[in-house]
């Protein structure tokens, strides 16, 4: 940490340190480590980690888990290698299993750090921690300070050097903190990206509040909070006119003018002590520790102190102490308004971006998560949603990092998975030396791909990076091999200094190699590889080519079932592309999941409780396309919650509402390839799916015939996909 390296400077390297902390074996991990062990498959325990609900927050225990997963029971008993597994696993369950450091924890002695605590050094770090935990350290006698690094002051100077690259200085410090347009952002809860602001929750809040001023959202960062958040509705109620501000007692009303009679801040809790009853700044903070801590002693003669010195103002005794009880309930929990001001002058900062300069904002944003493609996708997704647009990862046109261009934001190449940022900064100075690439082969002879991986190569490929320099995504992911012996050998030569391998100036030219053929991608295979290489899908959805099944199934999609929840409907199909499914357990003990899915309009979540979940748990995998039978529920302020009743495969579902496939052939050619595509997919016994017809004219007469063939297929349009990517079809309908 740079701020722990200028503490060391400071005060000495003998007095200064981290803190320890100890990693816990809990219940997937030590299911890991001891199949690790025993030799087990890695899918098998994989499998047996996936049925213990994982809850970070209240982490569940091994034994707990064999109580509430039925599954997980019966693999124990019937497998003796899992029960082996479980019989070490709750043994070793709860032990330490590493030491770690703190996150931001350090602490500082005026003293040599050896004479109070014993320390502990990680050979991998040139700094010690102490030996004793946060726990210990205060107690022993060391001061322990936080340093916190905050990313988004480095996301608001990225935007604002993207803005300059317009010709445009910014200096968030002096932008004014009354823009209508930020203003309207905000109340309309498009705060993704905004500091503080941007979860579901605070989007809900902000839609219900309509802040239209800074002391708005310094009083939201405060609020939301355990504890505060039941005065959430009492703040934005009396805010909006709906109910009137109580101030408590008329010398009160400056104090709690700003929060329209709510007690927020502990600044408010001291000023009310001073005003109503005389107590100096030293002795309000003394109430204030006291509450907030909740010492029973002290605040009973608190009590008499604050009463005794309101009478003294005049306030009638029964008066006094209901105002130091409502004081004392909302001190446990007060915010300190130096803090929260400074929190929410950063908000406002990020929302004015966002507002006035969406595409830097955005693209500043990603470049900060370009690791995590969970950010990306709803970063993604929150750009198309106001109208920004974003090019596709191109190594003729991204940077290693994300940029704007024209208004546009361009993805970045290092933010495609498993690529180095060095490799693909070496990309981009190829290409900006010597000129865009022409093909792929260009692209080999010039980029050293020993440097850039045979992986990352791949991924590229996959996302679409070299798209236009070959016939397609799937030549160019065959080519790996070829293009990889190509660099080689230009990097050889170039380095013998003998020139290019097909730019020779004292020889005849020689044929440039001939990419490998590759049968096109499908395309659900095409966006699945894409979804591979970035985490999600980028030019398209999963469900784009189910439209007409969609339809016949009496499919709605998420912001249709918005609009049919306003109207008063409450249940309805719904289909998606499972992104996460988290599982948990209520408070009676039985499992339930939270299930995130996409559609073609957004991403949506909805709950499966314990009857739904072991119906149809082998379905919650992240990438499946499933059709949900869902209730809905409007909790108010545009939240919905929606619960799963059922849920079936979507492809299984299309095809027992299809009963045809009918296939137009323009040349006699793709006969066998049909022959193979539809063979070994369901035996003409199977009893289930529907015909295959194919069209065709003669070539002889000009005839058009139609051919039923024998047997039945799963008329899905993951099969009309594969089945129109042959050549010499024209058209696969599905009827």
């Amino acid at each position: 940490m740079k701020s722990s390296a200028m503490c060391r400077k400071k005060y000495g390297r003998d007095r200064v340190a981290q803190i320890i902390t100890f990693g816990k074996l809990q219940a997937r991990a030590v299911l890991r480590d001891v199949g690790r062990v025993l030799n087990m498959p890695f899918m098998q325990t994989d499998r047996i980690c996936k049925l213990i609900p994982n809850n970070p927050a209240n982490p569940v225990t091994l034994t707990e888990a064999l109580e509430t997963e039925p599954r997980l029971k019966e693999l124990q008993k019937e497998d003796e290698s899992v029960a082996a597994l479980l019989e070490k696993a709750l043994k070793l369950e709860g032990l330490y299993r590493h030491a770690s450091t703190h996150a931001a924890g350090v602490v500082i002695c005026d003293r040599p750090l050896q004479e109070v605590v014993p320390l502990y050094l990680d050979p991998r770090s040139d700094m010690p921690a102490t030996q004793f935990n946060m726990k210990w350290v205060e107690p022993a006698g060391l001061v322990k300070f936080d340093f916190l690094g905050l990313k988004t002051l480095t996301v608001i100077e990225r935007a604002v050097k993207f803005v300059a690259q317009r010709g445009i200085e910014v200096d968030v410090s002096a932008i004014p903190t009354d823009d209508k347009r930020t203003f309207e952002m905000l109340g309309e809860g498009a705060a993704v990206g905004v500091f503080q602001l941007e979860s579901s929750g605070m989007r809900s809040t902000l839609r219900a509040m309509k802040p239209d001023t800074l002391e708005d959202i310094i009083a939201l960062v405060s609020l939301y909070r355990p504890g505060p958040m039941e005065n959430i509705p009492t703040y934005i109620d009396r805010k909006q006119g709906y109910q009137e501000p109580d101030y408590l007692h008329p010398l009160l009303e400056d104090v709690l003018k700003e929060t329209y009679g709510v007690i927020i801040y502990q600044e408010q809790v001291m000023k009310i002590a001073q005003i109503l009853s005389g107590y100096s700044l030293g002795e309000a903070d003394l109430l204030r520790r006291a509450m907030g801590k909740k010492q029973k002693d002290e605040m009973d003669r608190q009590r008499i102190r604050f009463v005794e010195g309101a009478a003294a103002n005049g306030v009638e005794s029964a008066k006094a102490s209901s105002i130091f009880d409502l004081v004392q309930k909302f001190a446990g929990y007060g915010f300190n308004k130096s803090h929260a001001a400074a929190y929410a002058y950063i908000a406002y900062q990020t929302a004015w971006l966002k507002a006035n300069y969406p595409a830097e904002f955005l693209a500043a944003s990603m470049s900060l998560d370009r690791a995590n493609t969970d950010k990306l996708a709803v970063f993604l997704k929150d750009a198309r949603n106001i109208e920004v647009e974003v090019a596709a990862p191109h190594v003729n046109q991204s940077l290693a990092d994300f940029s704007v261009k024209d208004g546009a934001i361009v993805y970045a190449l290092s933010a495609v998975k498993n690529v180095g940022a060095g490799a693909m900064a070496h990309i981009v100075d190829i290409r900006v030396e010597g000129g865009p690439f022409t093909d792929l082969i260009e692209f080999a002879e010039r980029v050293d791909l020993k440097a850039v991986g045979r992986r990352a190569l791949e991924n590229l490929a996959k996302a679409g990076a070299f798209d236009g320099l070959c016939a397609s995504r799937a030549q160019a992911l065959s080519s790996a091999d070829l293009l990889i012996r190509i660099s080689a050998q230009s990097m050889e030569e170039r380095s013998s200094d003998q020139g290019g391998l097909f730019a020779l100036d004292s020889a005849p030219a020689l044929a440039k190699p001939k990419l490998p053929d590759a049968e096109e991608w499908t395309p659900q295979l095409l966006l699945d590889q894409e979804r591979a290489a970035l985490g999600f899908y980028f030019s398209g959805h999963p469900l784009d080519d189910y439209d007409k099944e969609l339809k016949r199934l009496n499919v709605v999609s998420y912001t249709e079932a918005l609009e049919r929840v306003k109207a008063g409907r409450a249940g309805f199909q719904m289909a998606g592309v499972i992104r996460t499914v988290r599982m948990r357990r209520s408070k009676t003990g039985k499992p339930f999941a939270w299930i995130e899915l996409s559609d073609a309009t957004g991403e949506f979540e909805v709950t499966a409780f314990s009857e739904t979940l072991n119906a149809a748990r082998d379905l919650m995998e992240p990438g499946a396309l499933v059709l949900v039978s869902a209730t809905a529920e409007d909790r108010g302020d545009g939240d919905v919650r929606f619960t799963c009743e059922g849920m079936r495969d979507l492809d299984i579902a299309a095809a027992a509402a299809a009963t045809q496939l009918r296939i137009s052939v323009n040349a006699e050619a793709a006969l066998e390839r049909i022959q193979k595509r539809l063979g070994g997919v369901m035996p003409a016994d199977a009893g289930e799916g529907g015909k295959v017809i194919v069209a065709m004219r003669l070539p002889e007469s000009g005839r058009d015939i139609e051919i039923t063939l024998p047997g039945a297929v799963a008329c899905t349009p993951t099969m009309r996909g594969a089945l129109k990517n042959i050549e010499g079809v024209g058209d696969v309908e599905l009827v």
